[in-house]
Order: C-alpha cells, then structure tokens, then sequence
C-alpha cells in the first residue's frame, strides 16, 4: 500500500448495518474532515485529471459533487454536476438507468457540455456501476468526449468495473482504492 493509499485508507470509516442490516457502509466523512487527507485526495484526483488531458470535470450527484468541485478548481477545469432528475432547471439532458430493483434517471444541463470537451467523471465509489455508465452516455450525447473515470474506492466485489468497461470505449478507469 502506498503513503497515500494509507492515508486515505486510515481515514474512512466503517458503519457496519448501514443503510440496512447487512451492509458494511464506508464513510468518507472523517476524510473529509482531515484537510491533510482531504488536501492529498484532491491533489491525487487531479492528477488524474491532469494526465487524462480532461477539460471538464463531471461529479455525480451527491458526494461527486464535494470531490468533483475541489479537483476542478485545482487543475483549472471547469466542474459540472449531473444530478437526479428533476433538480437542475432550464434544459437538461436525461438518462435512465436500471437498478436492482427499478430504475432512476440522471440529468445535466444540456449547455454544459459540447464538442471539444473532454470529460473526466468523479465520485466516491464505484460499486455496480450503473450511475457512472449512465453518465458516460450522457457525456456523448452532448458531444463531448469521455476523457475517463475516477474514483476515491472501487468496491470491487460488486463488479462495476466489468459493467462499466463497454461504455468507457477504452477509456481509462482510476480507482485510488480498491475494497
């Protein structure tokens, strides 16, 4: 394990029977809260920002969003949100996406993104993937192109990364941590 690898490793913390009994839930709040360790992550994102030769950064709704913004300002790229349907105004560009049990819908505002735009995709976890695939096709839709994704921790057992590996086209995924 790396210096940073332990560092954030060190500062997230397990919740186990959350959301439900079961469930071990990883919560990045103490991170969050550490501005060393807060500092290190954002500095290890846009690093991936920088080599992917990204334009713009993508954080997806909620926790993307704390991440995504932070990255975009350190390597001086411009942040956009994707959230839930129905939350941004004006005109928006919708994606539906099949979950265990039914499906959701993402949204961007369709002005945000156009050709030229290379468009790196960040959040906290990457568990089945379909948030992040969903969002990747809403990046082509728009024009731009998918510079990657990356994320703070792949729950590996959950097999997002098979999932999502078609839609990336070859694009690569950054994970900083793997559980």
């Amino acid at each position: 394990m790396t210096g940073i690898e332990e560092l954030l490793s060190s500062r997230i913390r397990d919740v186990a029977d959350y959301p439900e009994p079961g469930v071990m839930f990883k919560d990045i709040t103490p991170l969050l809260a550490d501005p060393a360790a807060f500092g290190a992550l954002t500095d290890a994102l846009a690093d991936v920002a920088t080599r992917t030769g990204a334009t713009k950064i993508v954080g997806l709704e909620a926790r993307g969003f704390i991440l995504g913004a932070p990255v975009a300002v350190r390597a001086g790229l411009g942040f956009i949100p994707v959230r839930k349907a129905g939350k941004l105004p004006g005109a928006t560009l919708s994606q539906t996406y099949d979950l265990e049990y039914g499906s959701a819908e993402i949204e961007v505002h369709a002005e945000d993104l156009s050709a030229g735009d290379r468009v790196l995709v960040v959040d906290d976890v990457l568990a089945t993937g379909g948030t992040a695939e969903a969002s990747l096709q809403l990046i082509r839709r728009a024009g731009a192109e998918v510079a990657g994704v990356t994320v703070l921790m792949e729950l590996g057992f959950l097999g997002g990364r098979a999932r999502l590996e078609p839609a990336l086209a070859g694009a690569p995924l950054d994970a900083l941590l793997t559980i």
